[in-house]
């Protein structure tokens, strides 16, 4: 039956209907993901790490290079974050500071120059509307289960188009050997990476990265707090 509305002398008339698709467009899915992957663009994406001073003040810096990719996994329609970050191109307000996280007692760069965080598999949705990402990370020699939480993915166009994703979490330095300072050193430390994907090219090797190395410490957990 027409819908109907009244005229000023009272008649009767037919009320225009919206189009079909205007009722349909907010129950149309969103635009599926690169079936190829995603390399993480490591001139745009950064990792931001702060620790609390005193407790009140935070020391902070961020890592100005990450590598990696996002790729499919070995179940349909899931996926796999690999995520590589420099150590050494943290950049802080301090340079002594730097010095000092770059240094043995913290992130010791030097025998350990990355920090890598390998995600389980998990599905396609996870990536676009976000969710809980567990996987394992490798720190200061220590490969350990962790748990990150992954926010929607936010992207230029239609699939395939750059994205952007962001995970956040806090991990226990003292679990990775940091155990410096304690008495004025928060034991927690806030991680948040925001990542640029750029779409695989098919036959694009996108960056899949390295085995992660077969340590056993089981105590460290990851989750936004």
């Amino acid at each position: 039956m027409a819908h109907v509305s009244q005229r000023a002398d009272g008649r009767s008339l037919p009320r225009r209907r919206r189009p079909a698709a205007a009722w349909l467009l907010p129950l149309l899915p969103l635009a599926p993901i690169h079936a190829a992957g995603y390399r993480i663009d490591n001139t745009r994406s950064q990792a931001v790490f702060g620790v609390r001073l005193l407790w009140l003040h935070e020391i902070s810096g961020s890592f100005r290079h990450i590598s990696g990719a996002v790729r499919p996994g070995p179940q349909p329609a899931s996926m796999i974050v690999d995520a590589n970050i420099t150590v050494s191109s943290v950049t802080m307000d301090s340079p002594r500071m730097r010095r000092w996280v770059l240094a043995r007692e913290f992130f010791d760069a030097a025998d350990h120059p990355t920090i890598r965080f390998v995600s389980d598999p998990v599905p396609w949705a996870t990536l676009e509307h976000g969710g809980a990402l567990p996987g394992r990370l490798s720190l200061r020699g220590v490969n350990a289960p962790v748990h990150f939480t992954l926010h929607p993915m936010h992207c230029s166009g239609p699939a395939p188009a750059p994205c952007r994703i962001a995970l956040d979490g806090t991990l226990i330095r003292s679990d990775f050997g940091m155990t410096a300072h304690r008495a004025t050193l928060s034991d927690k430390v806030r991680f948040n990476l925001a990542i640029v994907l750029l779409p695989i090219v098919p036959g694009e090797p996108g960056e899949p990265g390295m085995p992660l190395p077969a340590h056993g410490h089981e105590k460290i957990m990851i989750g936004s707090q």
